[in-house]
């Protein structure tokens, strides 16, 4: 993997750019997620089209979202870019990324679900750490929509740990180390087959998802396999997996066919960790950094590198 860029440390009263790379979000959710925002002693800087609707389902035209992604990692005024929301539309701006432009300016990236395709991109290509967890129309928007030990903590690049408080249970036994890559399993199947295939070699997996049946998650995952996207694996950790059900089916069926999938696997598996799509409390994630994953009796994994610099 490329060496790590790892942008300066936040801390409170920082600018933060916001954007909107896929799609548009409600506007009283987007007024919500900002005032929070403000609460945090942070400074909200929006791109002028960021709050545009349409064309159909996006926010903007693809030239206009880049020119904002890439206003925001320039501008001098913030140390931080977030994403209101995810939806869909961010793979039309991977091929004219500028890639040179963001090496020079490097900011954590807070986003998940579409925007996977970005953050991998900039963490394979030029070593950004992919900062998986809230953003502004979806999560900050709510009270309780924020795990704020793991946001501070990924910010000013102190170690942490998450467990069965944030969800994480056990499938399969085990400890591994690696670096923690990942997230949503959608998009990282929609990626093989491109320039921007995950690199998921030698690491300690993520992966989540919202709406997606048994049975569907299972075609993901053969997807990802036959195309040599778990080899070498260290441990895969699956999100909440919010409404992955079949209705009328068995309560576990989603935990049986991760194991089933990986039957032949040695390696630790867990489940349920609120990261990406959760029903609460989005746990940041730094994803390219060194992890630890211990899945017995009491599941932990750590983040034992800081992300940022200090």
């Amino acid at each position: 993997m490329t060496r790590l860029l790892k942008p300066p440390a936040v801390a409170a009263g920082a600018g933060v750019s916001i954007i909107a790379p896929a799609s548009f979000a409600l506007s009283e959710r987007t007024e919500r997620g900002i005032q929070a925002l403000r609460n945090l002693q942070f400074t909200p800087h929006i791109g002028r089209g960021t709050l545009r609707h349409g064309p159909l389902y996006f926010a903007g035209p693809p030239a206009r979202r880049l020119a904002e992604l890439h206003a925001a990692f320039s501008a001098k005024s913030t140390r931080m870019v977030a994403s209101l929301r995810g939806g869909y539309g961010s793979n039309y701006l991977l091929e004219k990324l500028d890639l040179r432009l963001i090496a020079r300016h490097p900011k954590p990236f807070f986003a998940y679900s579409d925007l996977t395709g970005l953050q991998l991109l900039l963490l394979d290509k030029i070593g950004l750490p992919a900062f998986h967890g809230p953003m502004v129309a979806a999560d900050f928007d709510s009270q309780e929509g924020v795990q704020w030990d793991s946001f501070r903590a990924a910010l000013a690049g102190e170690p942490y740990a998450v467990g069965p408080a944030e969800g994480l249970r056990t499938l399969k036994r085990g400890t591994a180390r690696g670096i923690l890559y990942g997230g949503c399993l959608s998009i990282l199947a929609a990626l093989v087959g491109t320039p921007y295939e995950p690199q998921t070699e030698g690491k300690i997996l993520f992966l989540e998802d919202t709406g997606v049946k048994p049975y569907q998650v299972d075609r993901l995952l053969w997807q990802l396999r036959q195309a040599g996207k778990f080899r070498r694996v260290r441990g895969i950790v699956f999100g909440e997996m919010i409404d992955c059900v079949s209705p009328g089916a068995a309560a576990d069926l989603l935990e049986q066919t991760i194991l089933h999938v990986f039957r032949d696997l040695d390696i630790p598996i867990g489940i349920g960790l609120r990261s990406g799509h959760v029903s609460r409390q989005n746990v940041t994630l730094t994803f390219g950094v060194k992890a630890e994953l211990d899945l017995g009796k009491e599941p932990q994994l750590r983040v034992m590198e800081p992300a940022v610099t200090r």
